[in-house]
């Protein structure tokens, strides 16, 4: 891949940070069999709001409005969609204990700002990871119309950021919350679609499931590496693993043999 795939790893991460990047057990390793747009309206997110299950979810049948919800004026929402920005940019730099002065002012907002829309630091903790999680989703609907193999990788590449994302959160996140739960229930159904038209297409092997590919990656990105370069590296003959010699023998006989594609 080219340039950056999300923050590099780092050895010695704590155990609390390592469960948090764990997938969760469950029917969500299914996928649910819901389409990128049907997670869309699974998530019923605007700008980072939580999410509001359906009947569709095996997880939880419905979830409370928690957290807040991006304003209708057209200031106000950009002084939300800006304190997201930071609220994300800051925690990645700092962990979720940073000051919320900090994420304020590099949102270029007054702290009483930031406390009419999030009034409490779990309830934006968790509106940067649902937007982290929305943004899965409309990768995956972005990545509907690519070859299947490279639909597959350039979500995986999306992928990698919300786990460097993730990482960053993981001490302020609440993994029995049903936001939590939620989440993962619509990322597993964004990503699952793929995995299964690869297969169907004989680019990736048949006996992997979504859940096994998933904990692959993560174990990848839970090593330390110097920089990025080096973990992209070693991402991709992880992934060698995953594709089908079938499909490796079509592609460089195409002169195609990049596994991640730049």
């Amino acid at each position: 891949m080219g340039g950056p795939l999300g923050g590099s790893t780092s050895p010695g991460e704590g155990r609390q940070g390592r469960r948090a990047l764990e997938p969760g057990p469950g029917p969500v390793a299914s996928g649910a069999g819901l389409s990128s747009a049907q997670v869309e309206a699974l998530l019923q997110i605007s700008g980072g709001g939580p999410p509001v299950a359906t009947g569709k979810v095996g997880v939880v049948s419905e979830l409370s409005e928690l957290g807040a919800r991006r304003p209708q004026r057209a200031d106000a929402r950009r002084n939300f969609d800006a304190l997201l920005v930071a609220a994300r940019e800051v925690f990645s730099e700092q962990g979720v204990a940073a000051s919320l002065e900090d994420v304020a002012r590099r949102a270029g907002v007054g702290i009483g700002t930031l406390y009419r829309n999030f009034p409490t630091r779990q309830e934006l903790v968790e509106a940067v990871y649902v937007g982290e999680i929305r943004e899965l989703c409309q990768a995956a609907r972005s990545a509907d119309a690519e070859h299947p193999w490279d639909a597959l990788v350039a979500w995986l590449r999306r992928f990698v950021d919300y786990v460097a994302t993730k990482r960053a959160l993981a001490e302020g996140l609440n993994r029995d919350s049903d936001v939590f739960a939620a989440c993962r229930e619509a990322m597993y159904a964004a990503g699952a679609p793929l995995l299964e038209r690869a297969q169907a297409a004989g680019e990736a092997r048949s006996d992997l499931g979504f859940d096994d590919l998933v904990r692959l990656v993560i174990g990848v990105l839970s090593a330390g590496f110097p920089d990025d370069d080096r973990r992209d590296k070693v991402l991709a003959i992880a992934l060698d693993g995953v594709r089908t010699q079938t499909s490796w023998t079509a592609v460089r006989s195409a002169g195609r043999d990049t596994v991640m594609p730049r």
